[in-house]
Order: C-alpha cells, then structure tokens, then sequence
C-alpha cells in the first residue's frame, strides 16, 4: 500500500514538472514569434510584403486600416498572423494565434 502512495505520488510530480517544460518551451517560442513580427511595427505595409509575401486575405478594419491576413500551417497546426496598417501605409499593429 505504502508503495503505491509513493509511486501515485512521483507520477502526480513527474507530470507537473513535465506540464511547466512544456509551458516554458511554448512561452520561449511565442516570445520569440512576437519578436520576430514586433519587427514589422513602424515599417511599410510594402515592407511587409517583400519578407511575407501576398496576404492571403485583407480588408479595412472598424477605424479603416487596412488589415492583413498571413495564414500557414505548421505541423497540421493553424497559424494566422494579422497585421494591421494606417493610412499611411505603416504597420501599426500585429496578433499571431497558434503560431510557433
């Protein structure tokens, strides 16, 4: 009986320390994707093109920027990136989901 305590006890450890690996190597991997796109911030929507290539979809926001569309997949994983560009053609803003 006491064996088993012992050994429901280190599984309950193995799997927590095991859970918080994994959180640090996705938190290291978005912080490094927001780096990465925090990059395009005060470039030129033309700029942006040139490293992404052609959005695959773009519309005018609610305040009317323009808003760009990347959208990849990584593993069967869906990545989206959107970038946002004021009038004056210049990345004001990004999001990233399920990137990494």
């Amino acid at each position: 009986m006491r064996i088993k305590i012992i050994l429901v006890i280190l599984s309950t450890f193995l799997l927590l320390t095991g859970c918080q690996t994994v959180k640090q190597k996705t938190d290291a991997i978005v912080e490094k994707e927001n780096e990465k796109l925090s990059e395009f911030i005060g470039k030129s929507a033309s700029k942006l093109k040139m490293e992404l290539g052609k959005p695959e979809e773009d519309f005018k926001n609610a305040e009317g920027n323009l808003v760009f569309i990347y959208n990849t997949k990584k593993y069967l994983i869906p990545c989206e990136r959107r970038f946002e560009i004021n009038s004056e053609n210049v990345v004001i803003g990004f999001v990233s989901n399920g990137c990494f």
